[in-house]
């Protein structure tokens, strides 16, 4: 695959703009889809069946990536599937608003910069601590709304929620190892990648359900839990990573990653009007905070120059 260096492209065609617009409305309406999952089984299944759908149909004919190390491939997927699906489809199940959890999980882009500054020695922009500062402030006033019968929000379903954005974190940074490794196919490494989730997945849904319970709803799978699964394993992870991948190799990180910003607003928007979830105003409050940090973190660099 030939593709423009990110600082060769000054601006995005017409066709990108439209590959863009549907990761952001494929992935904002990720959150409800995963809600209407969650209605008829358990998380850790759910999370499991997306990723036998995502890889186990493809593995005949996507090869390997031919630049990555299989251990790569393996931390990658575990740490994904696993740690951050996993933590994410249960912090859901145990309470987490689907548009809560939309916002929340932004939050992944501190939690990156905190690593890569513990990690890689990468030292944050004073802008950088700003918007970090502010969307913690946001961050906690989410979190407090828990226990608010009019939040919809449990603080247990709140901390998976936040445990799964440091897991979205900690696979940012093996992307970033697999990109140093050399150039790879999106898709192919995504395939490849979820494969490896699915077996840990299986087992801690046999431990924790119960092989009874795990048999009765695989028996009881309907037009609409087949559907559930289709979108999150062909729309949300292949199609939804494969386009977003291909835009970052494509662009400067500074001209896609901003466009982010926009699935919480698609994710609270579709929770409200398919599932009835309004936010309370503290967690409007938090919202707020935590995108004004993520605007801060994005753009304050440009913002100091000017």
């Amino acid at each position: 695959m030939t593709s423009a260096s990110p600082s060769a492209t000054a601006g995005m065609s017409r066709a990108d703009w439209l590959s863009a617009l549907i990761v952001i409305v494929v992935w904002g309406l990720n959150f409800v889809v995963m809600k209407w999952g969650l209605a008829t089984l358990s998380p850790l299944l759910l999370c499991a069946l997306r990723f036998v759908a995502a890889s186990l149909p493809f593995l005949l004919f996507v090869r390997p990536p031919r630049n990555l190390s299989w251990g790569l491939l393996a931390a990658y997927g575990l740490v994904q599937g696993v740690g951050q699906f996993g933590l994410l489809f249960t912090g859901m199940k145990l309470g987490m608003p689907a548009g809560m959890a939309s916002v929340v999980l932004q939050t992944q882009a501190f939690i990156t910069m905190l690593m890569a500054a513990a990690l890689l020695g990468e030292k944050p922009q004073r802008w950088q601590w700003i918007g970090l500062t502010v969307a913690i402030a946001g961050l906690v006033l989410i979190g407090a709304a828990h226990g608010d019968g009019a939040s919809q929000m449990t603080l247990l379903g709140f901390l998976f929620t936040v445990g799964a954005a440091a897991m979205w974190a900690s696979s940012n940074l093996l992307t970033r190892m697999a990109a140093k490794q050399g150039p790879y196919e999106p898709v192919s490494f995504i395939v490849w990648t979820s494969l490896f989730p699915i077996v840990p997945l299986l087992l801690l849904s046999l431990w924790l359900d119960g092989a009874d319970q795990v048999a009765q709803q695989l028996q009881a799978i309907g037009v609409r839990e087949l559907g559930v699964i289709a979108y999150l394993a062909f729309l949300s992870t292949l199609l939804g990573y494969g386009l977003w991948t291909r835009l970052l190799q494509r662009y400067a990180a500074s001209t896609v990653a901003p466009l982010s910003l926009l699935v919480p607003v698609i994710g609270l928007l579709s929770a409200m009007l398919l599932l009835g979830e309004f936010p309370t105003a503290l967690q409007w409050l938090g919202t707020a905070g935590v995108l004004l940090g993520m605007v801060v973190n994005q753009f304050g660099g440009k913002w100091l120059r000017r």
